[in-house]
């Protein structure tokens, strides 16, 4: 099997996540890698309506925005037919079998685990 992290080249990936300093470590990692990110994109309105107008190729989401959940984006991505997996701090994951059979990265979350994950949605 190929390296996961190789699969990142070139992939446009979305970050929804509204906690800046981790955004933005998410984004320089994925970048490093050779990915192109999309956003990072702080709230589900933005990124719903991002989903529509650009080509992704996987997504990070964060649970838990300051003033909702990422559900409705998870729910539009998979609708899209494009992979993503939660990052989060929140132990729990709403109880429907569709998010919890998601892959989930709990913070703090390592470069490596990080790139090796997203690289593994854009194989499957």
């Amino acid at each position: 099997m190929s390296d996961p992290i190789l699969a990142l080249s070139g992939r446009r990936v979305l970050i929804v996540e509204d906690e800046y300093l981790i955004a933005h470590d998410m984004e320089y990692s994925l970048q490093q890698a050779g990915a192109e990110v999309v956003g990072p994109i702080p709230d589900a309105q933005q990124a719903l309506a991002l989903i529509k107008t650009s080509k992704l190729d996987a997504a990070i989401l964060d649970v838990n925005l300051r003033k909702e959940e990422v559900y409705s984006v998870a729910d539009k991505l998979s609708a899209s037919g494009i992979p993503y997996l939660f990052a989060t701090g929140e132990v729990q994951i709403a109880d429907r079998s569709d998010y919890r059979s998601r892959p989930k990265l709990e913070k703090p979350i390592l470069e490596d685990e990080l790139l090796r994950a997203v690289g593994k949605l854009i194989q499957t």
